[in-house]
């Protein structure tokens, strides 16, 4: 152990200030005895560099998992929304359909029943016109809610999409937070 400090000119030191030789050595000692107690506990929480550096391969050998472990994740998490994406969006596709062929229907009825009052009872035109509302409104109703469900699947797309995105940026930001 190598001392920062000259023991020999302390010695002389405390001599020059009234201290017999003997005692200067006794102080002397004692400090030192107490520098190496000192340096000992210090000592003992350090960690040597060849801890260290097996510490630090020990984590980013960890963090080379981890990584691996959400490159995959993200990959198999990503084809999923990607193939539910796609569902959905051929399921919008068939529903849109089923409406269109509905919508066309009901016209179609409601523009046959209306012809066929019309030919029968001209005497009740009133009563008729009455009916023609109550269609119409029917047919808005029916053309509104569907509207309505439309727009609502539409929704859901666009949320499972900010979903996905969101959960992308998140693992992102989570690799970019664990690379710094």
């Amino acid at each position: 152990r190598r001392l920062f400090f000259d023991t020999h000119a302390l010695v002389c030191l405390l001599e020059e200030n009234g201290f017999t030789t003997q005692q200067s050595e006794v102080i002397v000692s004692a400090l030192v005895k107490i520098m190496n107690n000192n340096l000992d506990m210090i000592y003992k929480d350090m960690v040597t560099k060849v801890q260290q550096e097996i510490a630090l391969q020990q984590v980013m050998s960890h963090i080379g998992g981890v990584k691996k472990d959400m490159i995959i994740l993200e990959k198999s998490e990503f084809s999923a929304l990607r193939s539910e994406n796609e569902k959905i969006k051929l399921e919008l596709q068939q529903i849109k359909k089923q409406v269109m062929d509905e919508i066309t229907k009901v016209r179609a009825d409601n523009k046959l029943n209306l012809n066929l009052e019309k030919s029968r009872v001209k005497e009740l035109h009133a009563q008729q016109d009455r009916a023609l509302t109550q269609t119409d409104r029917k047919i808005d109703t029916e053309v509104a809610d569907l509207k309505t469900m439309l727009e609502s699947h539409k929704l859901d797309n666009i949320k499972y999409l900010a979903g996905s995105v969101f959960t992308c940026l998140t693992v992102a930001l989570g690799f970019y937070r664990l690379w710094i």
